[in-house]
This record gives structure tokens, C-alpha cells and sequence, in this order.
């Protein structure tokens, strides 16, 4: 039988073993809210909730809602690009790290704010994840009214990408990604002439949008003074997606992870590719053995790149980003590509104005 004084240095040994990060850690001395790069506004919001006492998911929930109900972003919420068939679906993930909780929905039609309804999923059921039709009688049943998310500029753009699908090269979710990122642009004057009302400006967008559909997406974390984390991930999906297609914004795991005793991580971009790599699950693992945030996120990436054999003319065509936030308040984002590409940063608010910084990459100068 172990006596005291062998418990107590095999005690001492391990803890000398464990990584330095965590053996020192403590609690952050400030606040700190990190989001994607579409998230000035939402960091801005959590931060002042956050100096008020508020909640960290309550934060990163009203942070996120500023995106949600932005009809001018066309990646989250109301506005969001629709599916194949025109409709708007959502996915939203929430967790409560001091309550080690969490919650999401999946493929909802007819609710903004679908972060809102995950937090619901949470709190009120037994469940992790409601998807669906069953997802939207869940918030109805709460007292949220279905609404017609799509907007006349969203509208536009779907009914742009059904004209795209006259090309040989259109992108069309029945085939595989490979044959998609070669879709080319078709000539301006034949969408003049199939929308003559619509202006030319307009138009260009709304033919990059066909042709080359974006992932969007928004990933907000949190951390107060007394180092309880949350966050949230919520998004409109892929453009033009099959009906019912649900990317990685939903998963815990892959498009959001919170480890209360170590961090939290996020991801935007090709859903399909985060949940080949169970990112933020990845991030949060990596960082729990030392990782500062700038690693683990490249680490994630390097798993993504292996998937194709460090392909960098596939890999060149993909959209994908990392971000991490450590329980102390270190902070970091990643992308795939750099500056050659177009340069990528996120959003942050330590307690003044928030700001964008720049992302590190994995290839690219």
C-alpha cells in the first residue's frame, strides 16, 4: 500500500511533468474577446457585457446577434446566401465553459438568430443538437416567430447561380469539390441581358458568389477576469448548398470547442474540411500539451493540408480559418494562405476599441 510520503512525490512528479503552460496557469488579469474577422461589432458588445457582470456565453451570444440580424451580411443569419432551393438555413453552436454545456441547432429555417435558439438547446433539453424542422417547432414552442430570412440582394445573387448553371463550369453541389473550383466567370453581357434591371456592380458580385459560393460564417470566444470562458459559432452555410447540408458551425468539436481548465477554439471556411480534422477539438488538445494558440492553430491547418497530401495548387482554392483564445487570454487565428491571396486578420477587444490582427498562415508570403 502507498504511504503518504510516496503519494506525495508521485504527486510532485507528475505535476512536474505536466506542461508548463498549465502547470503556472491562472486566471486572465483582463477580459478578452476574439472573433472572426466580420466581428468588430460582436466583440465590441461581448466586451461591454462582460465589464457589466454578464454571463460569457450571454456576451458571445449578444455579440453574435449584431451578425445574425445583418442583412448585409450574406453569410450569417438574416441575409444569409440560401441553399440550392432558395431557403435560408442556419447552424449555430454554443458553449458554457463554466458549466462545461453546450448546444446547437442545424439546418433551421425561419429564426435570425439561431445562436439564441442553441443556448435554448442548452438550457431546456437534455440534447446537444436539434436540426430541422424540429428544430424550428422547438424555437416556436419558445415563443420565436418564423420569418422569411432571404433579402432581394440574396435573392439576386441564388437566382445569379441558377442562371451560372447554364455554363459548363458552373458550381453545382452535385459534383465534386475538385470540378467546382474550376468554375469559371461567364461573360458580363449575358447576365446584362438576363437581368437587365439589376446594375453591373451588383451583378459582378453576385456571379462571384455563384461561381465561387463563400463558407462565411462567424466564431466568437470569450474569457473574463475571472478566467470563465464561452463561445459561439453561427452561420448561414455554403451558398447553393443541398437542402439539409450542414457544415462544421454546428459540430462541437470541429466548428466550436471550449475546454474551461485550458481554452477555446472556432473555425470558419470549408466546413466539410473542419470536420474531417475536428478542429477546435484539435486546437484545444494541442494547447492542453503547450501549444501557445499560434501553434495550435497552424497545427489544425497542417492536418487540413495533409488531407491533400500538401497539394498547394488544390489547397490554394480553399477557405479555411482557425481561431484560439488560451484560458490566460493569449490569443491567435489562422489561415490557410497569406498576403498573396488576400491578407487575412480577425477581430479583438482586450478593452478598448476592437481591432483587426493579423492571422498567421501556413503557405503563402
Amino acid at each position: 500500500m502507498m504511504n503518504r510520503r510516496e503519494w506525495f512525490l508521485g504527486s510532485a512528479s507528475l505535476a512536474a511533468g505536466a506542461p508548463a503552460a498549465f502547470a503556472n496557469q491562472s486566471s486572465t488579469k483582463k477580459p478578452v474577446v476574439i472573433s472572426s474577422a466580420n466581428g468588430l461589432a460582436a466583440c465590441a458588445k461581448a466586451m461591454e457585457m462582460l465589464r457589466s457582470g454578464a454571463d460569457t456565453l450571454d456576451a458571445v451570444i449578444a455579440g453574435v446577434n449584431i451578425v445574425e440580424l445583418d442583412p448585409n451580411d450574406t453569410s450569417v443569419g438574416y441575409g444569409g446566401l440560401p441553399n440550392e432551393e432558395g431557403v435560408v438555413e442556419l447552424d449555430a453552436s454554443v458553449m458554457h465553459g463554466p458549466s462545461r454545456r453546450c448546444g446547437s441547432v442545424a439546418a433551421i429555417q425561419g429564426i435570425k438568430t439561431p445562436s439564441k435558439i442553441a443556448k435554448l438547446v442548452m438550457e431546456h433539453t437534455s440534447h446537444v443538437m436539434l436540426v430541422g424542422e424540429g428544430a424550428l417547432k422547438f424555437a416556436e414552442a419558445y415563443g420565436y416567430k418564423r420569418e422569411d430570412l432571404i433579402t432581394e440582394k440574396a435573392r439576386t445573387a441564388w437566382l445569379v447561380w441558377k442562371e451560372s448553371l447554364k455554363t459548363e463550369q458552373a458550381f453545382n453541389n452535385w459534383r465534386s469539390m475538385d470540378e467546382n473550383l474550376a468554375a469559371d466567370a461567364a461573360p458580363m453581357n449575358r447576365l446584362k441581358r438576363a437581368f437587365p434591371e439589376i446594375n453591373e456592380e451588383t451583378l459582378a458580385w453576385a456571379w462571384q458568389m455563384a461561381t465561387h459560393p463563400p463558407y462565411g460564417t462567424i466564431n466568437c470566444l470569450a474569457v473574463n477576469e475571472k478566467g470563465e470562458m464561452s463561445g459561439v459559432t453561427t452561420t448561414s452555410g455554403l451558398a447553393w448548398k443541398i437542402a439539409g447540408r450542414v457544415g462544421d458551425s454546428p459540430i462541437i468539436g470541429a466548428g466550436l470547442y471550449v475546454d474551461q481548465d485550458v481554452g477555446g477554439a472556432g473555425s470558419t471556411g470549408v466546413g466539410e474540411e473542419n470536420i474531417r480534422v475536428a478542429g477546435g477539438h484539435t486546437i484545444v488538445e494541442a494547447m492542453r500539451r503547450g501549444m501557445p494558440p499560434r501553434d495550435a492553430v497552424l497545427e489544425a491547418l497542417k492536418r487540413v493540408s495533409r488531407n491533400y497530401n500538401d497539394n498547394k495548387t488544390r489547397l490554394d482554392k480553399l477557405d479555411i480559418e482557425f481561431y484560439a483564445l488560451r484560458k490566460d487570454g493569449e490569443h491567435a487565428a489562422g489561415s490557410l494562405w497569406g498576403s498573396h491571396r488576400s491578407y487575412k486578420v480577425y477581430s479583438v477587444n482586450d478593452g478598448g476599441e476592437s481591432r483587426h490582427e493579423p492571422c498567421v498562415f501556413l503557405y503563402g508570403s
